[in-house]
């Protein structure tokens, strides 16, 4: 029986001490993913904002304004490798205390990107609003162990992607985040048709103006889950005036911050996912690791006693009878 058992323990040992080398190093690529059926809205708010409103035709400051981000996963069209996200911001006036708010501007964009590394892949109708642009670094989420390190950001002003720095680390309600910057200082993204008397251009019945926009993007981010918990979006777009190059319309001036809500949402989220990787990536192996070596050692064991036991059994056989 010792025999049996002590062959059994050490089979489960050699199995556990598999199955741990198995949780470290190939089950985390196949399970620790970016999910296809994504469903989260998100709520900025800032104030003092300045805009122009198309409902008026005219310059608004002063306004309370509120961005509702609303971020869907397109599952048939993932895979295991691909995730597919459509995304619908609007942002709202609601400095007159009604819901949602007179509305400023509305903005959609489809990402299909890697779900390890969040890269964004060309693929899957990938477009911003109705434009399909090439698209490459980081969308919606940083990688999945977020390094400390400057990534590319696609950004959907500008069409193109950009460098987010990392700049250092701080907590977001008791999560330590690592802080990532977007700089756009001062960059041309198109032009703009409208009449001129809009501009002080009254002679002219139309006009068309380039549109330049200057951003600062701030992101604090979960380096386990690669999720942004909070985001600070500070954004001046104008029109200017080809001739003299001074600012001839404001078209939106805000800094807008992820609200208490959303960043508790996100950073609950956040957490049970942190969880759940630690326990197949490093509690799980850990533990696979540990009982397999024990299971190992107790095996060993009882195979050893058990072959001297017998052993001391035979030589009391030889003994020979007393007369």
């Amino acid at each position: 029986m010792r025999r049996i058992l002590g062959a059994v323990f050490t089979g489960l040992g050699a199995f556990f001490l598999i199955l741990a080398i198995l949780f470290r190093f190939y089950l985390p690529g196949q399970v620790i993913k970016f999910p296809l059926n994504e469903y989260t809205v998100t709520r900025l708010t800032g104030t003092n904002a300045s805009y122009f409103s198309q409902q008026t035709g005219t310059e608004v400051t002063g306004a309370n304004v509120r961005a509702v981000s609303t971020t869907q996963g397109d599952v048939a069209a993932g895979s295991s490798s691909t995730a597919v996200w459509n995304n619908i911001t609007g942002v709202f006036d609601i400095s007159g205390g009604t819901s949602p708010g007179a509305p400023i501007s509305y903005s959609s964009e489809r990402f299909a990107f890697d779900r390890r590394s969040g890269e964004l892949v060309n693929c899957c109708g990938a477009a911003v609003g109705t434009k399909r642009v090439h698209m490459s670094g980081q969308g919606y989420v940083w990688p999945i162990g977020t390094q400390k390190k400057t990534y590319q950001i696609f950004d959907t002003t500008l069409l193109k992607p950009e460098p987010a720095r990392f700049t250092g680390t701080s907590t977001v309600n008791g999560m330590s985040v690592d802080i990532f910057a977007e700089h756009v200082s001062d960059q041309k993204v198109g032009t703009i048709t409208l009449p001129g008397s809009l501009v002080g251009m009254s002679s002219q019945p139309e006009v068309t103006l380039p549109e330049y926009v200057t951003l600062t993007n701030t992101y604090y981010v979960d380096p386990g889950t690669g999720s942004p918990l909070k985001i600070v979006e500070a954004q001046t777009e104008t029109l200017q005036n080809t001739s003299t190059g001074a600012t001839a319309l404001g078209l939106f001036h805000a800094t807008l911050t992820t609200t208490p809500q959303s960043i508790a949402a996100a950073v609950h989220t956040a957490k049970t996912s942190d969880t759940e990787i630690s326990w197949v990536q490093d509690i799980g192996p850990l533990i696979g690791l540990l009982l397999g070596l024990l299971l190992i050692v107790l095996g060993i064991v009882m195979l050893a006693g058990r072959d001297d036991a017998y052993e001391y059994e035979d030589e009391e056989a030889e003994v020979p009878a007393q007369a």
